[in-house]
């Protein structure tokens, strides 16, 4: 198995039961070894007081790609970091996309950046995750699989 069919696997398999997401409106739209992109459209239910998009939806789809990119290994992986800086606000109508990257994996622990963008490439937010790995897999995998 590639490690991107991994990924790929992994993905199906987390996604399966990742109810939080899929009720935000999110969707996966790339996924590798140690990298994901999830993106979501900002509709009237994201949005604040303000009338922009709620800085913890924005969170939780930066949280989601880092989830994705830090379980690409098929090794169930937890949060047990996160900071995020919001740079600018996602609006009604935007479609934000999160685009999470590995910077560095060793031992159980691993970093990760997201960068959230909206369509036309404004950036929302940065995020910096940090992963911990635990017992278990997300799907059966046989050694040299």
């Amino acid at each position: 198995m590639t490690p991107k069919e991994r990924a790929e696997k992994s993905a199906a398999a987390m996604w399966a039961d990742d109810h939080a997401s899929k009720w935000a409106g999110m969707e996966i739209t790339h996924v590798d070894e140690g990298a994901a992109t999830l993106e979501l459209t900002v509709t009237q239910h994201h949005c604040n007081g303000h009338g922009i998009c709620h800085g913890g939806v924005t969170f939780m789809l930066a949280d989601s790609a880092f989830a994705f990119a830090c379980n690409s290994r098929n090794q169930a992986t937890v949060a047990q970091h996160n900071v995020i800086s919001y740079t600018a606000p996602g609006r009604l109508g935007d479609r934000l996309i999160a685009t999470a990257t590995e910077l560095s994996l060793t031992g159980r622990s691993g970093i990760y950046d997201v960068t959230v963008t909206n369509q036309d490439g404004t950036k929302i937010a940065e995020f910096r995750g940090f992963s911990r790995a635990i017992k278990g897999q997300l799907f059966d995998e046989k050694q040299g699989d």
